[in-house]
């Protein structure tokens, strides 16, 4: 009878694990838009990666920060070789979990907070980021607006240049992760 308990226990067990997965993305975006009354700055990177965990509820992005476009070539060289120097620290990283997530029904745009570490410029900081999450088409939809300034990221403006950078910049991400296992 215990031989017969352990058996079934661990072919649940078994089951259980086949519908876990991983879901994945390398083409992610992420939108920065900052806004003075000199200037208008807006950048767009659509090479991110993330991956979800979907049994743990883990998340990661990476975003490598010489895949920021630019609308202008200028403010693209002074984004990588002056602020964000891309050369020493060349991604920016968040690692957390989806607080409160349990895999399930997330047919419908639910709201969530990532929870975890941002690291950028150097700089780890614990942040909690506010979103929405969505499962449709078999792939998990993730979209989030939230502030950061430079300057918690050790990321220095010149004063020459101090009017037209906003010093708290909104960050979109908006990812379709899918299947692990597809990729």
């Amino acid at each position: 009878m215990k031989k017969t308990f352990l058996l079934v226990s661990a072919m649940i067990m078994a089951g259980a694990g086949i519908s876990q997965e991983k879901y994945f993305t390398r083409d992610g975006h992420i939108k920065f838009f900052s806004s003075t009354p000199m200037e208008d700055i807006e950048a767009d990177n659509h090479k991110v990666t993330s991956v979800l965990d979907e049994a743990s509820g883990k998340i990661e992005f990476a975003a490598n920060m010489k895949s920021f476009e630019f609308e202008k070539a200028l403010m693209e060289e002074h984004f990588n070789e002056n602020y964000v120097e891309s050369k020493e620290y060349p991604k920016a990283v968040f690692k957390g979990s989806l607080k409160g997530f349990k895999m399930g029904d997330y047919s419908v745009k639910t709201e969530i907070i990532a929870a975890g570490t941002m690291t950028m410029h150097g700089v780890s900081k614990e942040i909690e980021i506010p979103g929405t999450i969505e499962f449709t088409g078999g792939n998990y939809h993730l979209v989030s607006k939230f502030m950061i300034s430079p300057e918690d990221y050790n990321i220095e403006i010149p004063n020459t240049v101090r009017d037209n950078i906003a010093k708290e910049m909104e960050v979109t991400v908006d990812a379709k992760l899918g299947p692990l296992s597809k990729k």
